[in-house]
């Protein structure tokens, strides 16, 4: 009898033992060449024929059963982590659209599916909390209903673009008030290539000198 192999589980066709029943309906004892009754040495007990012997319980069977148990439950914990990341994939394609599978940045100049997007521009006025409009020194990038960041060197909150104009854009009441030259940016993440990271954009301030030229 052969075990489990290369997760095939070979049925072991169990057989249940049939008793031979005489005309009283009661066992019939086994006899032998005497007419003596056979007894079971070990139990003591009167042995009976049979039309059936039926299966033995046995370690190597019962072995052969534990065997396709553990195999089956391997298996089972195998699929459910092949499941898993399949459904994480879907997930991630389902979450973003046109994604063909590619979600993951790794930031290492590769190309991939999705693209950070860099529209940033300036406060060309200071501002305070409450403002709803911005004017910028350019729109260009930016649409209604999505996110963007507004930070200086003193703080930063994420708002919503309700509105574009020609040189404004209108958000939602600010928390906070910023200085002339804050930046409004899709994103202020600055992606390090060569250490594969994302940090925090700086905001920086300009010093000009005039010099006149005679």
């Amino acid at each position: 009898m052969s075990l489990v192999v290369s997760n095939k589980y070979e049925l072991l066709n169990w057989k249940d033992r049939i008793w031979k029943v005489g005309p009283d309906d009661k066992l019939i004892p086994k006899r032998d060449e005497n007419n003596q009754i056979i007894y079971n040495p070990l139990t003591g007990q009167p042995e009976y024929e049979y039309l059936e012997n039926g299966t033995r319980v046995n370690a190597k069977r019962l072995n052969h059963m534990d065997e396709g148990i553990y195999s089956a439950h391997d298996y089972i914990v195998e699929l459910k982590a092949t499941i898993r990341r399949m459904q994480i994939q879907m997930e991630l394609d389902g979450r973003v659209p046109g994604n063909s599978g590619t979600f993951a940045d790794t930031l290492d100049g590769s190309s991939n599916k999705i693209k950070l997007d860099n529209a940033l521009t300036d406060i060309i006025e200071a501002v305070t909390a409450g403002t709803t409009t911005l004017k910028v020194a350019s729109v260009e990038g930016f649409t209604a209903f999505t996110q963007i960041t507004i930070f200086d060197d003193v703080g930063t909150e994420d708002v919503v673009i309700t509105a574009i104009g020609t040189d404004t854009i209108t958000v939602q009441a600010l928390k906070n008030s910023y200085k002339k030259g804050a930046k409004v940016a899709r994103s202020n993440v600055s992606i390090d290539m060569v250490n594969a990271e994302m940090g925090v954009g700086d905001w920086q301030t300009y010093n000009v000198e005039l010099v006149e030229v005679v």
